[in-house]
């Protein structure tokens, strides 16, 4: 038996249960898990929002960024492949590998995507089960920490690298976790200058600490005013829209060039209301890029030349460590806003 974090009804919250330990299937790895880091897709299942009561189907473990070791292969993992002993991330999507976005190379986009933590029992536990296409081997000596947030680093630099910054004025909207580390993935990339948005002070100060040039709380100062001064009122060549807020796409599209283009990887709450399309995009010549999950593999190879060279440091977006026995605490503090990334883990 295993100690796990699981949603086992419809209604806001997580509970502590006892387990039993999965078993992996033919092409399956097992993992202890090590290390998990919590993402705000966990905090929108524990408050039950209106997507998680659309899509989660309790009982189910919670929680898809990991890190941990493999201790059992299923009968049909080959050599070469992830083994027992490997340390190990994965990689959330479980992707079916046979539908045309597939076949063209574009996984990221599967229609059939499962993911884990989602669809499938998560990593809130001692031990998972995923697909040895999933697991992706960590280089000796990596921090479990920065270890267990590579799948959400992948958000950040997917959403960067869809776009050139390089020499570009660059207006980040959202200092989230993900937010947080596409800061210094724009500032690895060359760009020239970076302006942030949020709402938190803590996360505003975060930012500048990874990279931003200017950080500005929308709650106090007119975001066109002191946007317009960092950049000499020439307008942004590239938007990374990172928080989901309606205000903030808004205000990010009226304040790009013309000709300028706009990275989307945070989800609204629902559809938008008088949304200026003509204006906003069309007449300006803007184009805009969906961002969904990493491309695979590309992404994991983008993020491992980003670690390995130093060009980007994932520890300072690490800001508070939990055993998984505070899982609550250790939500409720990401949920506060107070908070950069936070790694839980188990068995401590």
């Amino acid at each position: 038996m295993m100690q796990a974090i699981a949603k086992t009804q419809a209604a806001p919250g997580f509970e502590l249960i006892q387990a039993d330990v999965p078993t992996p299937g033919p092409r399956e790895v097992l993992i202890q898990v090590k290390a998990t880091s919590i993402c705000g897709t966990d905090v929108h299942i524990y408050k039950w929002d209106r997507w998680s009561q659309g899509r989660i189907k309790p009982p189910l473990i919670i929680g898809h960024e990991f890190v941990g070791e493999i201790v059992a292969t299923g009968s049909q993992v080959r050599p070469g492949e992830p083994q027992v002993g490997d340390m190990v991330s994965a990689e959330s999507h479980i992707v079916c590998g046979v539908c045309q976005q597939c076949k063209l190379g574009r996984a990221h986009i599967c229609p059939n995507t499962k993911i884990i933590g989602v669809d499938t029992n998560g990593s809130y536990a001692e031990y998972i089960v995923i697909p040895v296409e999933n697991a992706w081997k960590n280089p000796p000596g990596m921090p479990l920490p920065v270890a267990a947030l590579q799948e959400n680093f992948g958000n950040a630099v997917h959403t960067v690298a869809t776009v050139d910054v390089r020499a570009k004025t660059v207006l980040l909207t959202g200092c989230g976790p993900a937010g947080l580390m596409a800061i210094a993935v724009a500032r690895a990339f060359g760009a020239e200058i970076i302006v942030v948005t949020d709402v938190s002070p803590y996360r505003l100060k975060l930012a500048r600490q990874l990279g931003a040039d200017v950080a500005i709380n929308v709650r106090e100062e007119d975001l066109e005013t002191v946007a317009g001064k960092a950049v000499r009122d020439k307008g942004f060549d590239v938007l990374i829209e990172m928080s989901g807020a309606p205000s903030a796409l808004i205000q990010g599209l009226k304040l790009l060039k013309p000709g300028g283009a706009a990275s989307l990887l945070g989800l609204m709450p629902g559809t938008l209301a008088d949304f200026d399309l003509n204006n906003l995009v069309i007449m300006k010549g803007v184009t805009l890029y969906g961002i969904a999950g990493r491309r695979l593999w590309e992404t994991w190879y983008q993020m491992r030349a980003l670690l390995a060279s130093g060009r980007v440091d994932l520890q300072p977006v690490i800001t508070h460590e939990f055993p998984l026995s505070r899982w609550q605490e250790a939500v409720e503090t990401m949920a506060s806003g107070n908070s950069g990334k936070i790694v839980m883990y188990p068995g401590a």
